[in-house]
Formats: structure tokens, C-alpha cells, sequence
């Protein structure tokens, strides 16, 4: 059995990607420190709980588990927070990365799938966003992921460490099974937001600017469907176990979706009207935010199942709407 090993598998993405890996044949193994992530949404394989940058127990672990590659969830991820409090997604998102690998490195892992974001682009020149776009992040959290991306090239470089650094774009939904799904605290993505003002959990979702260039004034986003997702990571490890070179991804859809568009989504997927207020752009929220995934495509041969929103909607309107707090 090839174990693998899961930085932060206990929150939204690492949780579904286990399920995947362990549908595709694999065992993982998921460390998370509990800070954000869930004990309930560790389903398959072992759970560790610990800290990414203590290296000791990041070599117990890659020996105890004869661990052959790793998953990088592990990261805050909040845009806002991280322009306040940049010091805590350096320290978390990039020293504390840094330890890891380094321990890593030690053990002699070479292969390291690192969940990165369409964050490192910053304001887009041109929408679909290739690869190829420069990366100019516009805060400290799409910082921290361009720099964990710059450490991996050159420990490719210097160690052999062969890495996929996938660039997420806007990651919704829930596990079409119904086992998990996304529980954050706080709150802060829109598809979640929207499914909480339709239940009557919150009083309005905010529409943050109204007034950007697109066809109907609200901000346009790639939502891609976390199973979708999950399946990119395990095709992304096969790519690299069969002894390929490193290698940076876009993941989304290609297609792009409005606030306004979401809401109405939602609406036709719950039966319900969404209160919603329309507020101030917030600062750094460019107009529009699309993934060119054609590289994805080809490289990994990989085709999101997800393709209609409201179908990627029922799916997490089912998981939240079951009554139910796994904590």
C-alpha cells in the first residue's frame, strides 16, 4: 500500500482529496495541528495529530508510515486577515513550510503535491489566466504561496524534490456522497454565505461592489467543485510518481459566475428568496478571476465532472441543509 502523507487533511480540500486517494488505491496518512480542520472529517487512513513545522515528529511519521509523498494542505488562508496580520501567514504559510521540507529533505521524500492559488497572479492582465501570466500577488497570503512555490523550484534544483504546485481557484461544494462537506469559522466563502442567508442563518449576504465592469455589475469567479479538485491531486501524484518533471497547474473551470449569478443559483437549487445587501467593493477584489485549465488538461488528462453550478450547489445545499453539526 503507497501511504501518503496529508498536511492539513483534516480541513475542507485535504479531507475530500483523502477520500479520492483512498478510492484510487492509496492510504493516506493526515497530520493536522486541529487549529481549522475538523476530527470528523478524517474518515480514511491514520490521523496524526501535530504541528507541519516540528520536524521530529515529521520524520517519525514519513518512517512509522513509509510515507512516499506528500500532500500540502496545511496554510491559513484568509486574503483579508493576511493584509492585517502578515507576519502570521509568513510564519505559518512559508517558515513553517519551510521546516517541513526541510525534513522532508532528510528523509529522502522527493515528491510533494502543494496546494497553491490563483492568489500568486494578483489584478489579472488578460482573463482566462494561463500559467504563463506573470505572478504579482496583491497581498500576504497569494505572497506566501509565490514564495513556498520559488523554495520548491529550487529544492528541485538542489534535492531532486519533484513537485506539482496547483494554483486552486475558487474551490466549492461538497462531497456528492454526502459524508463531508465545508464548515469554516468564520465563514467567508460566498457559496456557503449565500446557502446560510437562504436558511435564515444569516440575516443578508454581502455583495461586495456592484459596480465593476461585467454584465451584471458583481465580480465574476471560477468556482470549481471539491470533488473535482480532489481528483486533480491524485491524478497530479501519478503524474509525479511515474517519474516526471515538476510542474505548476491551473485548477478551475474555465467558466466564470457572478456573485448575482450565485445567488440566483441557489435560489433555484434551495425554493428560497436570498436577502442580500449590496455593499463597497473590498479593497484588492479585482472585476474578474477565470482559469485557462487547459494545461491540466492535457498533462493530467483531467476533466471537471462539475460543470453547472447549480449542480455543484445541490451538493454542498444537501450536506448543510441535513440538519446536522458534526462538531
Amino acid at each position: 500500500m503507497t501511504r501518503i502523507l496529508l498536511t492539513g487533511g483534516a480541513g475542507y480540500i485535504g479531507s475530500h482529496t483523502a477520500k479520492r486517494l483512498s478510492q484510487s488505491g492509496f492510504e493516506p496518512v493526515t497530520l493536522d495541528d486541529l487549529s481549522t480542520g475538523h476530527r470528523w472529517a478524517v474518515k480514511w487512513g491514520p490521523f496524526v495529530q501535530g504541528d507541519i513545522g516540528d520536524q521530529k515528529l515529521i520524520r517519525e511519521v514519513v518512517s512509522e508510515y513509509r510515507i512516499q509523498a506528500v500532500l500540502h494542505f496545511a496554510a491559513h488562508a484568509h486574503v483579508g486577515e493576511s493584509i492585517v496580520q502578515p507576519r502570521k501567514y509568513f510564519h505559518n504559510n512559508v517558515v513553517q513550510t519551510l521546516k517541513m521540507l526541510d525534513a522532508l529533505v532528510d528523509c529522502s521524500v522527493k515528491h510533494v503535491i502543494f496546494s497553491s492559488s490563483c492568489a500568486t497572479y494578483g489584478d489579472p492582465e488578460r482573463v482566462p489566466i494561463a500559467e504563463s501570466h506573470p505572478q504579482k500577488p496583491v497581498n500576504p497570503y497569494g505572497e506566501s504561496k509565490l514564495m513556498v512555490e520559488r523554495i520548491l523550484h529550487w529544492y528541485d534544483r538542489a534535492y531532486g524534490m519533484k513537485a506539482a504546485c496547483l494554483r486552486y481557484f475558487n474551490a466549492a461544494g461538497a462531497d456528492p456522497d454526502g459524508e463531508i462537506g465545508e464548515l469554516h469559522t468564520p465563514e467567508t466563502h460566498l457559496i456557503p454565505l449565500v446557502m446560510h442567508a437562504a436558511a435564515g442563518a444569516i440575516d443578508a449576504v454581502s455583495i461586495f461592489g456592484t459596480d465593476y465592469p461585467t454584465p451584471d455589475g458583481t465580480a465574476i469567479r471560477d468556482y470549481l467543485h471539491v470533488y473535482d479538485l480532489a481528483d486533480a491531486h491524485v491524478r497530479a501524484l501519478e503524474y509525479l510518481l511515474n517519474g516526471t518533471a515538476s510542474i505548476e497547474l491551473n485548477l478551475g473551470t474555465g467558466q466564470g459566475h457572478s456573485v448575482l449569478d450565485v445567488i440566483r443559483a441557489v435560489e433555484q437549487v434551495s425554493g428560497r428568496s436570498v436577502p442580500a445587501r449590496r455593499t463597497e467593493r473590498r479593497a484588492g477584489d479585482p472585476p474578474e478571476l477565470v482559469a485557462d485549465p487547459s494545461r491540466a488538461r492535457k498533462v493530467l488528462d483531467w476533466r471537471p465532472r462539475f460543470m453547472d453550478l447549480r449542480e455543484l450547489i445541490q451538493t454542498a445545499w444537501a450536506w448543510h441543509s441535513a440538519s446536522r453539526n458534526p462538531e
